[in-house]
């Protein structure tokens, strides 16, 4: 597919110039917690120029765009320059490019460029998942108690990130093998996706968050809901990915409208 070729080859591209620029530069801030560098907006305008050479009536949807088409567009690049910025500045070597092409709503393609390890994880609809040109598929872990599971949290500090941490808490009494927070939404699910994840959850994402990382879910094997356990569809809100074989149970203890809303007592 043109627009997977095309999309591989910019995100690598964007990735290089973004490791180039990390510990070099100017940090401002979105909201409390919330933080944007040149990093992101350069590397999106570089790869939003590169793209619109090729495809010429592309439309955007991205972290950095101040104007974003409607997800339902025909033809729609989600694009997230640089997924774990606060990592980013903090030079912790967990950050990636995301980019993804929808149309009508359905994603099509996407990839994951991780700069710090080389990794190119790619999927496109109906083709599989690819980490670096090789196939992979999400792990054979029957049972929660075998997973090592992944947790994201949102800039929010109050019901949020209570929620997550009573569901963090469950998911230890329950004994799972362990816990993870990366910082990046987009190289969480690539890690459910080739198996070094076996389930991931978290309350508040946007489309530009997890559009390529769904995509590579479901194509290694994997399923994905929003966070209450619908069916996952572009401009869901949250997300809970695993491997497949306990996704029920795994959404009953993790489901947003299920969890208390206080802390530990």
């Amino acid at each position: 597919m043109k627009q997977l070729e095309a999309a591989v080859e910019i995100a690598k591209n964007a990735g290089a110039f973004v490791k180039g620029m990390k510990g070099h530069v100017r940090v401002s801030d979105k909201g409390i917690n919330d933080l944007v560098t040149e990093a992101d907006t350069k590397a999106q305008r570089m790869i939003e120029d590169a793209l619109i050479e090729q495809f010429p009536d592309s439309r955007f949807f991205g972290e950095e765009d101040e104007k974003r088409d409607a997800l339902d567009s025909e033809s729609l690049w989600i694009i997230d320059p640089l997924d774990g910025t606060n990592n980013f500045t903090h030079t912790i070597p967990v950050y990636c490019v995301s980019i993804a092409y929808a149309s009508k709503g359905t994603v099509l393609c996407g990839c994951v460029y991780d700069p710090e390890r080389d990794e190119l994880f790619s999927a496109q609809r109906g083709g599989g998942a690819y980490l670096n040109g090789k196939k992979i598929s999400v792990t054979n872990s029957a049972s929660l108690q075998q997973a090592m599971v992944s947790v994201g949290f949102y800039y929010d500090r109050g019901e949020l990130m209570e929620k997550t941490l009573c569901s963090v808490q469950a998911l230890f009494k329950k004994n799972i093998r362990g816990i993870r927070r990366m910082g990046s939404a987009a190289i969480d699910l690539s890690w459910v996706a080739c198996g070094r994840f076996d389930a991931y959850f978290e309350y508040f994402l946007s489309p530009w968050d997890y559009a390529a990382g769904m995509l590579l879910v479901q194509e290694a094997g994997g399923r994905i809901s929003d966070r209450d356990g619908n069916p996952f569809v572009l401009g869901s809100t949250g997300a809970v990915a695993s491997n497949g074989r306990f996704h029920e149970e795994f959404v009953s203890m993790v489901k947003y409208s299920s969890v208390r809303n206080r802390f530990i007592e």
